[in-house]
């Protein structure tokens, strides 16, 4: 316990000419030998009795040392130049695996396959031990994770935060058709890339209480007082950038409870007491996103917002202040981008740092804080915009709450001048929501605090202006810009589909692994027939490897040369697997009911997690099983079409599923999805869309063309006004007889047999609950759509040649370009070139 005044420690300085010399790294040398010798040293094992774990651990073992060369010479070159720096915080980052990244980063993967043959091993087998790091859920983390890769493709100072969970967020099982969730324990063996550096952890304070006194000069000096203390102990994960000539760093934050806090309760004897709450301190970093469903889980979730801001924060000054004299010059040394609401307390953190720490004026403080802050808004959906009750903020944070109110205080003071007697404005604006409970709001802390606020699309940007919170872009005027989201080619297509990289090679050589814009230099081989038909093979051969996956994990056997029609993303109803789930019954009875033979043969692939207390979500899991039983069972359906619901969705099986992909459905309704990522990756992998004009879909039409991609439905503005003027599902229901048939099945148990009325909460909330997310409006253009997708698909060349569109044009959508936006006009870093200046 203690007083509010944490001092950050003093950190060793590296000379500012110094150098780190790396030793050229050659694909000659004796890996085998290498990798026999760790295993030895390491485990006490030769290559006959290791495990598969030992050999993946021995293998990334191997690699260590030229990262670590790699990433200190990197942070020798950053310091020499006295560049800027950026840090990224989030509370995911969806990695996936590492050791394939980084041996194609090291351009090693060759040597380390011709090692381990040397030894009797597969490295395909070795590749297929790692675990998943389960820092995210999805597109947040994932997000988070190609931008990491870019600033480091990029050489630009760049670093992220986040909180190093043991168990991420949890390991999908379907049981019966259900979602199981199981503990993800991603970690059970220390990962091989993690690097502990115990002697920089960092003391987080917690609870306690405000005493009010005053300084010497009489003027007002709050102390935080008897504060219980966490520990945050930092790992960091190297993240390597293109040939590994940057490597940058992933800084992950492990709580750990305090040995002052604990020995007091094991002095007075009380053992068990002190062991419980060892044990609570710790579960701060056990799992991504605890249920905010209960109390306990709430407070859980803000203490992790808490933590990993207050460790990145007192992270970045112990760097900070190791080389510079005064946190005035911090805004033009430091970038923060707070990816999401999640770590808003940014703001008020910088502000305690700088006045109760470092004893700046306010004035000064909230100046250095609002220039050092950007924020990121991922959504447009209230609920999903944070909001904390003030009497938890208290309890945790009771110094931080007493900041927070006096930004709100000179704020609202400020609006009141713009706008006098505009209470109805103030009221929005104001950073705390009045009611019962009263409601500290994240977004309009975060918006606030910063000098810069950025959407992630085109039309998500221009709503989050226009109507999410018009009055703060009224307030701010040019605060608000767009920044679409984009996604690293070297995991996304050079990675996970070698095959097509090199087939791109082939067509134009191998520039445009280093410069995406030169896929456009690929259109001229969409009507080369040679072209096309190698363009054919790749994504065969890409299907049949997806084909064996769907048998292997779900015993479901699909034929390569049928369509593969894919959606795969997080299940939420505004994503509306529900409306693809609607087609897919509409299909089935046309064939088994009406007779009617479809002209193309389809393979429908879901899947995706729902949020653990999601009852509506996981019941939609639910109904895609039931169909694949009812559908695969039947044999006059059977023949021409299959569900599938691939179980436990994660990075490494996207990357299976979306080199196969024919069609991506990318189907929310129009003004919900902020950006998707999903959607560029397939089109990156030469699978066409059937979307509605939602997200970055809009930017993708934009630079596919309208002939190159299945638009329809509900435009944003009529989703407004149907939702403004009054929607009636039933008037959908009594119009369309093929929406009463599939509703009416749903009644009659037709999919669930041995289950009546499981399905009746999803009839009840497409008709008599207003089917908010407007399935029923937007299904007969759904199937119009697909029904135009058979069309196409029908012809093999016309196909082709849009598919291989949609590759050429996809440069836009590479996070490269995202980097280089957000570095030009929000951080304003630059990147600092290895010696060769390339």
């Amino acid at each position: 316990m203690g007083q509010y005044r944490l001092r950050i420690g003093e950190a060793t300085q590296m000379s500012s000419n110094s150098s780190v010399a790396i030793a050229p790294l050659s694909s000659k040398l004796n890996w085998s030998a290498s990798i026999q010798q760790l295993l030895k040293h390491q485990f006490a094992k030769g290559v006959s009795n290791a495990t598969p774990g030992e050999l993946f651990r021995a293998t990334s073992a191997a690699l260590r040392p030229h990262i670590v060369d790699a990433m200190l010479e990197t942070e020798s070159r950053f310091r020499s130049a006295n560049a800027k720096s950026v840090y990224y915080l989030s509370m995911e980052f969806l990695l996936g695996r590492s050791l394939r990244n980084n041996l194609q980063s090291l351009n090693l993967y060759d040597a380390i396959e011709d090692a381990l043959a040397e030894l009797g091993l597969r490295l395909s087998d070795v590749l297929e031990i790692e675990p998943d790091a389960a820092l995210g859920n999805g597109g947040l983390g994932r997000l988070a994770a190609c931008f990491l890769d870019s600033l480091a493709s990029l050489h630009m100072p760049g670093y992220g935060y986040g909180i190093n969970y043991e168990f991420g967020l949890f390991r999908q099982e379907i049981d019966d058709g259900r979602q199981k969730e199981k503990p993800d324990f991603w970690a059970s063996e220390q990962s091989p890339w993690l690097i502990e550096h115990l002697d920089q952890a960092v003391a987080v304070p917690l609870y306690g209480r405000i005493e009010h006194g005053r300084d010497r000069l009489g003027n007002y000096n709050p102390m935080w007082m008897d504060w219980k203390v966490l520990i945050g102990v930092p790992h960091d994960f190297p993240i390597l950038g293109q040939d590994a000539r940057t490597v940058n760093t992933l800084r992950l934050f492990s709580a750990r409870a305090s040995d002052d806090f604990d020995i007091g309760i094991f002095n007075e004897g009380d053992y068990l007491n002190a062991v419980e709450q060892k044990i609570q301190s710790e579960t701060v970093s056990k799992v991504l996103y605890p249920s905010d469903a209960v109390a306990s889980g709430r407070y859980l979730r803000f203490t992790q917002e808490y933590f990993l801001v207050a460790c990145a924060v007192r992270d970045i000054f112990r760097c900070f202040m190791a080389r510079y004299a005064h946190p005035r010059e911090f805004a033009d040394r430091v970038a923060i981008q707070m990816n999401d609401t999640h770590p808003a307390l940014t703001v008020t953190e910088l502000m305690r740092t700088l006045v109760d720490e470092h004893e700046m004026e306010w004035e000064e403080a909230w100046e250095v804080t609002q220039a050092s802050c950007g924020y990121t808004n991922h959504t447009l959906m209230p609920e999903a915009l944070e909001r904390w009750s003030v009497d938890m903020f208290e309890r945790v944070l009771p110094r931080h709450l007493q900041i927070l109110y006096e930004i709100n205080r000179r704020f609202l003071k400020q609006v009141e001048t713009r706008w006098p007697g505009d209470q109805p404005r103030q009221q929005r604006m104001s950073l705390i929501e009045e009611g019962t409970p009263k409601m500290v709001r994240m977004a309009n802390l975060a918006i606030v605090g910063s000098h810069a606020v950025n959407g992630v699309a085109q039309l998500h940007s221009d709503l989050v202006r226009s109507q999410l919170v018009p009055d703060f872009n009224e307030f701010f005027p040019g605060r608000f810009s767009n920044k679409t989201n984009g996604v690293t080619p070297r995991r996304w297509l050079m990675q996970a589909n070698p095959g097509l990289s090199s087939w791109i090679d082939k067509q134009i050589g191998s520039a445009w692994r280093s410069d995406l814009d030169r896929l456009r230099d690929l259109e001229p081989a969409h009507k080369d027939s040679a072209a096309q038909a190698e363009f054919l093979k790749v994504k065969y051969a890409n299907k049949q490897r997806l084909a064996r996956t769907i048998f292997d994990r779900t015993g479901i056997r699909v034929d390569p040369r049928a369509m593969f029609d894919v959606q795969v993303k997080r299940i939420h109803e505004y994503k509306r697997q529900l409306l693809h789930a609607l087609g897919i019954m509409d299909e089935y009875f046309r064939i088994v009911e009406d007779g009617i033979i479809p002209v193309v043969p389809r393979v429908h692939i879901f899947a995706g997690k729902a949020a653990p207390g999601y009852f509506r979500a996981k019941l939609i899991i639910k109904l895609i099983n039931n169909l694949a039983d009812v559908v695969n069972r039947d044999p006059k359906a059977s023949r021409f079409m299959k569900v599938v619901f691939l179980p436990d969705y994660k990075v490494s099986l996207a990357e299976v599923i979306i080199p196969a992909a024919d069609l991506s459905e990318q189907i929310s309704t129009a003004g919900m999805e902020a950006s998707g990522t999903s959607n560029m990756k397939f089109a990156m992998n030469g699978a066409l869309t059937v979307g509605t004009l939602d997200g970055a879909n809009v930017e993708m039409l934009d630079e596919v063309e309208e002939d190159n991609i299945f638009i329809f439905g509900l435009r944003t503005p009529e989703v407004q006004r149907m939702w403004s003027e009054g929607y009636d599902p039933w008037d959908w229901y009594h119009r369309d007889s093929r929406i009463r048939r599939i509703l009416d099945s749903l009644s009659a148990d037709v999919f669930s047999p041995n289950e009546p009325g499981i399905f009746e909460p999803i009839r009840k909330a497409l008709l008599e609950e207003g089917d908010h997310y407007l399935h029923l409006a937007d299904f007969g253009p759904y199937v119009a759509a697909q029904n135009k997708v058979s069309e196409t698909f029908l012809d093999p060349v016309v196909w082709t040649f849009k598919a291989i569109l949609n590759v050429a044009r996809m440069s836009k959508f590479s996070s490269d370009r995202t980097i280089r936006e957000y570095a030009k006009d929000i951080w304003n870093v630059a990147p600092v070139h290895p010696a060769d200046g390339n």
